[in-house]
């Protein structure tokens, strides 16, 4: 007699032990109507399916037509990415879902401000750093200060990485804003 294993199902591609190793960053930018739930609606669906959202952020962006647009960064396998694409775009108060990962041409920014305290030689070093990356001291007490950073995400990450051991109290981030270069809107 021939005992064979039982056939296992194949894995879902949102299961958090498939792809750990493929797993990629992207930033959606989604044209919504400017009304009330729709925002609760996006995160609904993020949340109802389990996919996690790491950054976002939501503003009009054209008055007179009552646009927004929400800009989401999240993470997945590239299957679980065109999945939450696909997802979005069902949504009936959604005008265009871009991935603007996928754009040669998109610039991310987003702004932090960070509170680290110090006294002496991590003062000093403080201030230098700050400088190098070109960050604003917006408060200033003999104990601390408040730094305002602008830039793409992983310079805030690096600029927060490097304050840590120097007195790092508080981080306050404003989440990814994205627009794609050219004269073309996406």
């Amino acid at each position: 007699m021939n005992a064979q294993a039982p056939q296992s199902a194949p894995p879902s591609p949102y299961s958090s032990a498939v792809g750990k190793s493929n797993t990629e960053s992207h930033t959606l930018s989604v044209l919504v109507d400017n009304e009330p739930g729709v925002l609760a609606r996006v995160v609904g669906m993020f949340s109802g399916r389990g996919f996690n959202i790491e950054s976002l952020t939501v503003a009009e962006v054209a008055h007179e037509t009552h646009l927004s647009r929400i800009t989401i960064a999240t993470s997945g396998t590239p299957e679980v990415i065109e999945q939450v694409r696909h997802q979005l775009e069902r949504l009936v108060p959604i005008h265009s879902v871009t991935d603007m990962t996928l754009l040669d041409r998109a610039i991310e920014r987003e702004l932090a401000m960070v509170k680290v305290r110090g006294k002496g030689e991590n003062r000093v070093e403080a201030l230098r750093l700050a400088d190098a990356f070109k960050a604003r001291v917006i408060d200033a007490t003999i104990e601390s200060f408040i730094f305002e950073i602008t830039g793409a995400p992983r310079k805030i990450d690096d600029f927060v990485d490097l304050m840590r051991p120097i007195g790092l109290v508080e981080v306050s981030r404003t989440g990814i804003a994205a627009i794609s270069r050219g004269p073309a809107p996406i």
